[in-house]
């Protein structure tokens, strides 16, 4: 199944249905009189979040979404029926957001979390409402209401406790098989993860919490390289980053140097997300020595100027993988605890989620901008400084297409 984590639609609530004139014309009745009925209540639109869903993929291909429309009222006083709400199921952790406004209507974060989006129309009124001691016989209705109408933009952010960040193959997906049961997909290739990826680790009886795993970014993600940084959204939920590096990689590169852009793309990405408890995981240490791991342990942690904590492990082999779950255990029960007896820390958090929240978007939104003025032919100042340095050969070079 494809992935889809954002969307653009169009929803529209049902009309109230008009209301009715008729007047009442029965053999040997004496006194007739209106009796037109009122019309319906147009139908309503819903988003509700359904744990059975994992993708946005049902609104990738069907845009436009309309509530039934409430019926017009009718003779003999019948009133109308009413349009049947519309409810469309959204996975848990969706944001709705109006297009035009960028106005956040709701955070869908909840199994059966329902949300208003659209309100059906209000009904017309019958000629039988009208009539009075000096109108007996009123010609007089009333239509119902329009339903609203909106552009909305769909955002599924994953709901992981545990988020992993690395460049492409420093174990990241590899760390997640070992322990959890999910399987994404593991090569000795960049870029094997293309979606993000949640594994649940059970760490004891009725212990457990969720990990995510998110594509590789590499240097210049913050700008569009690569698969860019849209999926970094999925980790502003998450309570814990790890920060996956290869202590050995292939092309024996400097795991310093791969440390520090990661760092680099997060201040760039949101820099309050920079701000979020990380711990330092050193991975693949099954292909090097004792000395080496102490080695290239220290360079990583001068380079960084790292103070929090630093786990080493070898994700392939199940080393020290045990004892950093416990770790990360312990840690989410240590701070639901201090949350719910520490004020002022609960403040906190929610001041940095809303600040990541809020950076988050503007970034994304700002590359959205970029993208658009690229498409109608349009560069940026920064962008045709560097026209004359591209390359012949460009053209042979791998396009990346954005949906909008």
């Amino acid at each position: 199944m494809k992935f889809v984590d954002e969307v653009a639609i169009y929803v529209k609530a049902g009309d109230g249905g008009n209301g009715c004139m008729s007047f009442r014309r029965e053999k040997f009745i004496e006194f007739g009189g209106p009796n037109g009925g009122d019309g319906g209540d147009g139908g309503s639109v819903f988003m509700e979040a359904d744990h059975n869903l994992n993708t946005l993929l049902d609104y990738r291909y069907t845009r436009k979404f309309q509530a039934q429309r409430g019926e017009n009222g009718r003779g003999a006083d019948c009133t109308g029926a009413k349009g049947e709400d519309l409810i469309m199921k959204v996975p848990v952790g969706t944001t709705i957001i109006d297009a035009d406004t960028q106005e956040i209507i709701g955070d869908l974060t909840e199994n059966g979390q329902r949300l208003l989006v659209a309100k059906g129309g209000w009904h017309g009124l019958g000629n039988t409402r009208f009539k009075s001691s000096v109108n007996r016989a009123p010609r007089q209705t009333s239509n119902g209401t329009v339903g609203e109408a909106r552009n909305l933009k769909l955002e599924l952010k994953v709901l992981a406790d545990v988020g992993l960040l690395g460049l492409p193959n420093a174990g990241k997906s590899t760390f997640i098989r070992s322990v959890s049961a999910a399987k994404p997909k593991v090569a000795d290739y960049p870029f094997t993860t293309l979606a993000p990826n949640l594994g649940v680790v059970k760490v004891g009886t009725f212990k457990n919490f969720v990990i995510a795993d998110i594509p590789g970014l590499i240097e210049g993600a913050a700008e569009g390289a690569g698969l860019g940084i849209r999926f970094l959204k999925h980790l502003t939920r998450t309570r814990l980053l790890l920060h996956i590096v290869d202590l050995a990689p292939v092309d024996q590169s400097d795991p310093a140097d791969a440390a520090e852009i990661i760092v680099k793309e997060i201040s760039e990405f949101s820099p309050s997300l920079a701000e979020r408890d990380r711990w330092l995981v050193l991975n693949k240490i099954d292909q090097l020595l004792d000395d080496e791991r102490e080695e290239r342990k220290q360079a990583v942690v001068e380079r960084l100027n790292w103070q929090g904590p630093v786990f080493m492990v070898s994700a392939l082999d199940h080393e020290g993988t045990k004892e950093l779950t416990q770790a990360i255990m312990r840690y989410l029960d240590e701070r639901d605890l201090r949350i719910s007896e520490d004020k002022d820390y609960a403040e906190q958090l929610v001041d940095l989620d809303q600040r990541i929240e809020d950076e988050g978007r503007a970034r994304l939104q700002e590359l959205d901008d970029r993208r658009a003025l690229r498409k109608a032919g349009y560069r940026a100042e920064d962008e045709l400084d560097d026209e004359d340095d591209l390359d012949e050969d460009d053209d042979d070079q791998a396009e990346v297409f954005y949906v909008r």
